[in-house]
């Protein structure tokens, strides 16, 4: 394998920075420093990083790569591309599939495409049967093929003794949930946040309530089994105020929220515009300044792109009838440096979000905890594996159709100007971004 020198950018440990090299040598880190790259092996790949972050490569906890089922939307080697710009060495891919990764067989043939892409691909596993919510998936023989995060995402399980069992069931295990909080009787199908503009435009609207009411439920869950829990895309202030408040009380659960969701509000919904469809809706402007606060405050654990294409043709009907989802993969980086301050952002908080903490949350910070991928959010020190990126603060751009890796197109940022960008991408000693492309 070739040895790569990333040169004279700030490299960011947890808990400080220095200007330094770092050397990767046989897909390891194996000098840090600033005479680290003075002397490289012959043949070794110099990356100018100068006035540029180097931290360990991110970590995207919510990744739809629609293999199988919807390859028109995306495929496991295209996600794995937009992934790779976008500065991640490893996604977690969700279960709602067709049909849901809810056994060996599709866990099995996931892990072995991934095993192919240009980043390092986990699997998320089903926690019930083709996430019906009726009958735990086989939680155990996932495990043993490495899956350390269950979710029927897409869906919130919302039978509470299905749940409390699943809990139960994962704490021996080791395995983490994940919970798509919202509860199905009072989202009704609605299409945007429910509210004053949702009448005005005439849209059946999803009240925060419906996320709120599983949260609470779920934290007490929590409470009594002791089991750990991840809340996926969380998207209202009282939601975060519930697990900021348990998470107080010492119970073991943890967040994540979505760049749309600090981003943008429910106006954008006036358009009609399809591409300002999620689910959970974009909220209320009171809501988004809330998650911006606890972003940069420190109560959000991780940023989770919630990256979901869809198929154009899908995506051009009405409002009401059009899937939710967004991608996210190759702009998530830009939109958090934004919310944490851009130019006043704080380094360690921004690897913390968007690696260190979801590697963590994941159980990808060990090589030996999971044999088929490399170790992920390190401390950029000798002995880490070699997944690192380089991250260019002063770069300003414009998200394009034609830059987009992903196979769809459905991005609410098209057109939009950026500040950051992904420069260089390693994975496992590999450079497979460079200046902003692939290799």
């Amino acid at each position: 394998m070739a040895s790569v020198v990333l040169r004279n950018g700030l490299v960011v440990h947890p808990d400080g920075a220095e200007i330094a090299d770092v050397l990767i040598v046989d897909g390891r880190i194996a000098a840090v420093g600033r005479d680290a790259g003075v002397d490289p092996p012959s043949g070794c790949r110099v990356i100018d990083a100068t006035g540029c972050w180097v931290g360990p490569g991110f970590v995207d906890l919510h990744t739809h790569l629609r293999e199988p089922g919807d390859e028109a939307a995306e495929t496991i080697a295209s996600g794995a591309r937009a992934a790779a710009v976008g500065g991640f060495t490893a996604v977690l891919a969700m279960p709602n599939t067709e049909p849901a990764l809810d056994n060996v067989a599709l866990v099995t043939y996931v892990l072995d495409q991934g095993s192919r892409a240009v980043i390092d691909v986990a699997v998320a596993g089903a926690i019930t049967m083709s996430r019906a919510g009726e009958r735990l998936a086989p939680l155990a023989e996932l495990a043993a093929l490495g899956v350390r995060l269950f979710t029927d995402d897409g869906v919130g399980v919302q039978n509470a003794a299905v749940m409390r069992r699943a809990l139960r069931y994962a704490r021996p295990l080791g395995v983490r949930l994940a919970q798509h909080c919202e509860d199905a009787a009072l989202a009704a199908d609605g299409s945007m946040n429910e509210g004053a503009l949702s009448s005005r435009l005439g849209l059946v609207g999803r009240p925060s309530i419906a996320e709120e009411v599983m949260v609470a439920r779920d934290l007490v869950l929590v409470r009594s089994t002791g089991a750990p829990l991840h809340f996926l895309h969380v998207s209202t202030a009282r939601s975060l105020d519930l697990i900021v408040r348990a998470r107080a009380e010492g119970l073991p659960v943890s967040c994540e929220v979505a760049p749309h969701h600090f981003t943008l509000d429910e106006s954008a919904c006036a358009t009609y515009d399809a591409n300002f469809k999620v689910n959970p809706p974009l909220r209320s402007s009171e809501d988004v300044e809330a998650i911006r606060r606890a972003l940069r405050g420190g109560d959000v654990d991780a940023v989770a792109t919630d990256h979901a294409p869809h198929a154009p043709q899908r995506k051009d009907l009405p409002f009401d009838e059009a899937p939710a989802g967004v991608l996210g993969l190759e702009h998530a980086a830009s939109l958090t440096y934004e919310a944490l301050g851009a130019v006043g952002s704080d380094p360690q908080r921004f690897f913390a979000v968007l690696s260190r903490n979801p590697a963590t949350i994941a159980q990808l910070r060990r090589r030996d905890a999971r044999p088929r991928h490399g170790a992920h959010g390190g401390a950029v020190e000798v002995g880490d594996d070699g997944n690192l990126v380089v991250f260019d603060p002063s770069e300003r751009w414009v998200a394009r159709r034609e830059g987009l890796q992903s196979r769809a197109s459905n991005s609410p940022y098209l057109g939009r100007a950026l500040v950051g960008r992904v420069r260089c991408t390693v994975v496992n000693g590999a450079v497979v971004v460079d200046e902003g492309g692939l290799t």
